[in-house]
C-alpha cells in the first residue's frame, strides 16, 4: 500500500458531519483561546486522516486541560508549570482514577497539541517539551508458536477428513491466521467479500457498514492454500450471505475445540490468532507499515502494537 493512501478507505464515501475545508475553524493565533485552538486542532487531525476514535480521545484529553486552567486562557499564556500542575492534579487532586495507560496517553495528547501549535508557527516555544513522556508496558498477549500452529492444522485436517467431514474449523483458523482480522470483522464478512478470480490472486475485502469506520476498510491477499479448504466449506455448509453464519460464541467454541483437539493448554481465540498473524509477518521481515495497514490500525494505535511486537519477537528469539 502506498504512503499516499495511508489510513484512507478503499471504498471512498464522504463521511457525514465532517468539516469541509470551507467550514474549518479559523487558524489559531498566539492569543487564541484554548477551547478554540482545540477545535482547530481537531479539524486538522481529521483532515490529516486520523481515525474518529483518535480525534475524540486526543481532544477529550485537551478539554480536560481546559477544564483545569480555563478554556478561555490564551494558548500563549500556558506554560510548562501549568501543564505540570495539570498532570499532578489528574493523579492526585481530581479524585478520579487515572491508570498509567490513561496518564501516558494524556501526556502524548498534550505533547501532540503543543507541538502542532509550534509547527504551525502559532507558538515560538513548546511548553510541553520539558514534560517527560511516560511509557507504559502493558502485559504481552499470548501467541501461538510455530509448533502450536502445526498441531492445530493437523487437528483441523482430521476434522476436514472425518466422517462426516467438516472443513469449517480449518477454513476459519487459516483465514484468521493469514489475514489477522478481528472477531468483529470476521463476523461482518459476507460470501461476496471473497474474490477468488482476481488477477492479483485470491482477495478478501474487509468492509464496514458504519461510515465512521470506513477508514478501516482494506483489501487483503489470501493464502492460496486456503482456497481449496474454503471451497469445501462452501459445499458443505452453503452459506447464503454471511460468510460464517453462526453466533460469536459458537465460532469461539470452534477455535477453543481446535486447540483442545491439538492438545494445547492455550485458550485459542480470535485475539490470539490476530496477534500470531501479526508476529509471523513481523518475524518474516514484512515492512512495519505494511503490517500496520494490514491490521487496519492508525499510526497512533500502532505505537503500542509495534512495541509489543518488538517485545514478542525478542522473547521468541
Amino acid at each position: 500500500m502506498s504512503e499516499e493512501r495511508d489510513d484512507l478507505p478503499l471504498f471512498s464515501t464522504p463521511l457525514p458531519g465532517l468539516r469541509t475545508e470551507r467550514s474549518r475553524p479559523a487558524r489559531p493565533r498566539a492569543g487564541t483561546a484554548l477551547n478554540a485552538a482545540i477545535e482547530a486542532w481537531a479539524a486538522a487531525l481529521t483532515q490529516a486522516g486520523r481515525s474518529p476514535h483518535t480525534v475524540k480521545a486526543f481532544t477529550a484529553d485537551l478539554r480536560l486541560l481546559a477544564q483545569f486552567i480555563g478554556g478561555g486562557q490564551a494558548v500563549s499564556a500556558i506554560g510548562t508549570h501549568d501543564l505540570r500542575r495539570f498532570l499532578d492534579w489528574m493523579l492526585k487532586g481530581r479524585r478520579v482514577p487515572c491508570s498509567p495507560k490513561t496518564y501516558s496517553r494524556r501526556v502524548t495528547s498534550l505533547k501532540s497539541f503543543f507541538r502542532w501549535l509550534v509547527n504551525e508557527g502559532i507558538l515560538a516555544v513548546d511548553p510541553a517539551a520539558p514534560v517527560p513522556q511516560q511509557t507504559v508496558l502493558s502485559p504481552l498477549p499470548e501467541v501461538l508458536t510455530d509448533d502450536d500452529v502445526k498441531a492445530i492444522l493437523r487437528a483441523a485436517d482430521r476434522l476436514r477428513h472425518a466422517d462426516p467431514p467438516d472443513a469449517r474449523p480449518e477454513a476459519l483458523f487459516r483465514l484468521l491466521l493469514h489475514t489477522g482480522i478481528k472477531k468483529g470483522e470476521c463476523l461482518a464478512l459476507h460470501v461476496n467479500h471473497v474474490e477468488l478470480r482476481s488477477v492479483e490472486g485470491p482477495i478478501l475485502y474487509v468492509r464496514y457498514g458504519d461510515v465512521r469506520k470506513r477508514y478501516k476498510e482494506r483489501k487483503l491477499p489470501l493464502d492460496p492454500d486456503w482456497v481449496p479448504v474454503f471451497r469445501e466449506y462452501l459445499a458443505q455448509h452453503q452459506p447464503a450471505d454471511q460468510l460464517f453464519p453462526w453466533s460469536p460464541r459458537r465460532l469461539e467454541y470452534i477455535l477453543e475445540d481446535l486447540g483442545n483437539l491439538a492438545g494445547l493448554e492455550k485458550h485459542v481465540s480470535f485475539d490470539m490468532c490476530r496477534w500470531t498473524s501479526a508476529l509471523r509477518d513481523y518475524r518474516s521481515g514484512s515492512d512495519r507499515d505494511h503490517i500496520r495497514q494490514k491490521l487496519g490500525l492508525s499510526k497512533i494505535q500502532w505505537r503500542e502494537i509495534g512495541t509489543k511486537l518488538d517485545r514478542l519477537a525478542a522473547e521468541a528469539g
